[in-house]
């Protein structure tokens, strides 16, 4: 058994060493592989240096990046992520910091143990508001999960949550187009729509501003309706 762990990048300076750090700082239930894509950051998100200096160490070994030669959008990374992994998991990582690595092996086990196909990590399970999320993103973070269930029958409490497992041989079977903030409900509604259950575990969450280089946005709300509303017409 191997878990790919996929981190799209754009602009993460900041943040992405350390971000690699706490992901080979855990102590996962299988081996596991690193996949970084960066979506053409304009910073140093993925410079000569640190590329150099990842050389340098034996962790290299399980850390593979790619670079999008134009911006593409976080949806296309994933996407791009999905095909590059060779791991038996895929797992969803944000460069930001936001969710903690630490929670990624008991969201592999269920899979492992053949409980599921698909795990999502809620940061609403044991949590009425979490953490550093603004008040604004609490409400829609609410109002789309209240539109997916309805809309799809499925009992989630966190449709937007970053934290997505699956069996990979479930998401590689799926014609994923999304190649922005419109991934997340895409890949929700497409495996709702095959009937697999999607499990739920609570995990930690640090939300940052946009002055901290958040990046959705009002707008990515509304698409994020108008892909569950599309998933569902169509076949």
């Amino acid at each position: 058994m191997k878990i790919s762990i996929i981190i799209p990048t754009y602009n993460e300076e900041k943040t992405i060493k350390k971000i690699i750090d706490y992901v080979q700082g855990v102590a996962y239930p299988a081996d596991y592989e690193i996949i970084i894509v960066d979506d053409a950051s304009i910073d140093r998100t993925i410079e000569k240096e640190f590329l150099i200096k990842l050389k340098n160490k034996k962790e290299k070994r399980n850390i593979r990046i790619f670079k999008n030669r134009i911006n593409r959008g976080k949806g296309f990374s994933i996407r791009k992520g999905i095909k590059r992994s060779t791991g038996d998991i895929i797992v969803i990582q944000d460069a930001d910091r936001e969710y903690d690595p630490q929670d990624i092996p008991k969201l592999v086990m269920p899979i492992i143990n053949g409980e599921c196909l698909v795990v999502y990590g809620s940061r609403f399970l044991g949590a009425k508001w979490p953490q550093g999320m603004a008040f604004q993103n609490l409400i829609a973070n609410k109002l789309l999960t209240w539109i997916t269930n309805i809309l799809y029958g499925t009992k989630l409490t966190d449709e937007a949550t970053c934290y997505k497992i699956f069996k990979t041989d479930v998401v590689k079977s799926m014609d994923l187009r999304a190649n922005r903030f419109t991934f997340c409900p895409e890949v929700t509604a497409k495996v709702a729509k095959k009937g697999i259950t999607i499990k739920e575990l609570p995990i930690s969450y640090n939300g940052r501003t946009s002055n901290q280089g958040k990046k959705i946005k009002a707008k990515d709300f509304l698409y994020a309706v108008l892909t569950l509303l599309w998933q569902r017409i169509i076949k």
